[in-house]
């Protein structure tokens, strides 16, 4: 594994490139990596990136964003089947008609949605700034896509607008029902409860407290606290049990586990860097649009 890392960097250097890993991504490619955050940090390395190529350890949405907001850049996903199951839950066309029904009513997409569906919408957001975004926008409507759990999260901050929702969701983060919070209460009566707002709503609101990834590592760092349950994928445990080691993490399910972002490892990033794959395109009649709507996001927050 050293000699693997060392050729890793060898060719980073070589090829002008520059690694991001998703916090969700196993510890062995984190290591590696430049940067690791969740997907508005990434975003915005992304977009500022000075490097030639750009390899992204996540699933393809994250990709395809690098590549809109740096079209001239060469962008790699070390795997190419990493996909997204919740981007997948909404299509372009299925947008297309929502908007269809509500008239004139923007639409808010969370960053976990393809280019297509991105260029079909009016601004991007992340679980890390989506209230933000939905509370900027001057109208009172707002259509929210596609996952259904962190606009119902959204809606509950942002009480003056109405929020219409797509019925979508994170499989992985649907896992968590209410009975395994009080059941981890039980085990670790003094553990303060961090919850990813993709969880069910009524996980939601047993939570201590409910953020994204960074929030979630934030809050674990600026606490007095030392037990912490998380609910979040598991990939955050390990940051923060790295990060943070005189203090005490458990998952709060073990099904807290996204087998899309657990497909890449080192050889995986080792052979993007070296045979240059998997290439990330995003066609132009998406790629402007889409692009506009991230700009938005971006300039808000």
């Amino acid at each position: 594994m050293l000699e693997l890392t060392r050729e890793i960097q060898r060719l980073k250097q070589e090829r002008n490139a520059v690694i991001l890993a998703h916090n969700y991504q196993l510890e062995e490619v984190q290591k590696v990596a430049d940067y690791v955050g969740d997907s508005f940090y990434l975003s915005k390395l992304a977009a500022n990136s000075q490097q030639d190529v750009i390899v992204f350890c996540g699933v393809r949405f994250m990709a395809e964003t690098a590549k809109i907001v740096s079209p001239t850049k060469t962008v790699l996903l070390p795997e190419k089947d990493a996909g997204c199951p919740l981007a997948e839950m909404i299509t372009a066309e299925g947008l297309r008609i929502l908007k269809s029904q509500h008239p004139g009513v923007p639409v808010v997409c969370y960053i976990n949605s393809s280019a297509e569906v991105k260029a079909e919408s009016d601004i991007c957001c992340t679980s890390a700034n989506a209230v933000k975004i939905v509370a900027s926008l001057p109208d009172r409507k707002v259509i929210f896509v596609p996952d259904e759990n962190l606009g119902d999260y959204v809606a509950k901050q942002v009480s003056d607008k109405e929020l219409i929702l797509w019925k979508g969701h994170c499989v992985t983060h649907a896992k968590v029902q209410p009975k395994d919070v009080n059941q981890v209460r039980e085990l670790y009566p003094t553990a303060k409860i961090l919850i990813h707002p993709e969880c069910n709503p009524a996980v939601a609101a047993l939570a201590d407290f409910v953020g994204s990834t960074s929030e979630i590592i934030r809050y674990a760092q600026l606490s007095e606290e030392s037990t912490f349950v998380i609910g979040t994928e598991m990939g955050v445990v390990c940051t923060l049990k790295e990060t943070m080691p005189n203090k005490q993490f458990f998952l709060l399910h073990p099904g807290l586990v996204c087998p899309n972002m657990k497909k890449t490892r080192l050889e995986s990033v080792y052979r993007a860097l070296q045979d240059q794959q998997y290439e990330i395109h995003v066609e132009s009649e998406y790629a402007l649009r889409a692009q506009l709507t991230l700009q938005r996001m971006l300039e808000v927050v």
